[in-house]
Parts: C-alpha cells; structure tokens; sequence
C-alpha cells in the first residue's frame, strides 16, 4: 500500500518548439517521443513523462537571474561532466558564463532557454 499522498507522473515545460525540446530531451535522456505536435509533444519512460507546452512569445528564464522568480530546473546524473556537457551540446544545449557547481554540476540551457544541470551519479 503506497502511504504517500502522490506520486510524480509529469512535469510540463513552457517553449516555443514543442518538438525541438521534445527531441532534444528524448536524445539526452535517452526517452522516446511519445507524441509529437506543433503545440505539445512528450517524451516519456511509461511511468513519468515530461510535456512541452507551446506558449505564444515565449521568453525564456535569465540565468542567473537573483531579482525573477525560479521556474524550475533538472537535475540529470551522469557519470562523467565533461561528456555529458559535449553530449548535450551537440545535441543544442548551451553553456551559461555562470557556473556555481565547480567539478560537481554543470549548469546547461535546453534549446528553449531552461536551465539544467547535469550532475555527477549520486551527488545532485
């Protein structure tokens, strides 16, 4: 018997591109597009899925941006930093000047302007 009160099956992100963020997530996290749409598409394992939302003028969050209020972000463990941020790269990712992990976190930017962090296994 499950004794909490719920359990996490979505997160929904704000975007422009719908699909471009769909097919960026799914490539870094290795999750197929489960449905694909001008206005929302969806990447997901079965159990929980992450939706992307289109939003007309879409502005992205500033990194770091102390005086607006945080959205969100991803924390995604990876066995080696420096692989996952030339991964993610590759893939549309950037990297903002600010970086307040050191050698244990990277923060990235998804396609769309959301940050991310990749973290080292077992330490986010």
């Amino acid at each position: 018997m499950n004794t909490t009160p719920a359990r996490l099956i979505m997160v929904n992100l704000d975007c422009q591109d719908p699909r471009e963020l769909a097919a960026f997530y799914g490539a870094v996290l290795g999750l197929p597009v489960t449905h694909s749409e001008a206005d929302y598409a969806m990447v997901s394992d079965g159990t929980t899925s992450i939706g992307f939302g289109r939003v007309p003028d879409y502005t992205p969050p500033a990194w770091p941006d102390v005086t607006g209020v945080k959205r969100y972000h991803l924390d995604l463990a990876v066995d080696d930093l420096a692989e996952a941020e030339r991964d993610c790269r590759a893939l549309g990712a950037t990297v903002p000047e600010f970086q307040p992990g050191g050698d244990r976190w990277r923060v990235l930017l998804d396609p769309a302007g959301h940050p991310f962090c990749v973290c080292l296994t077992g330490q986010s």
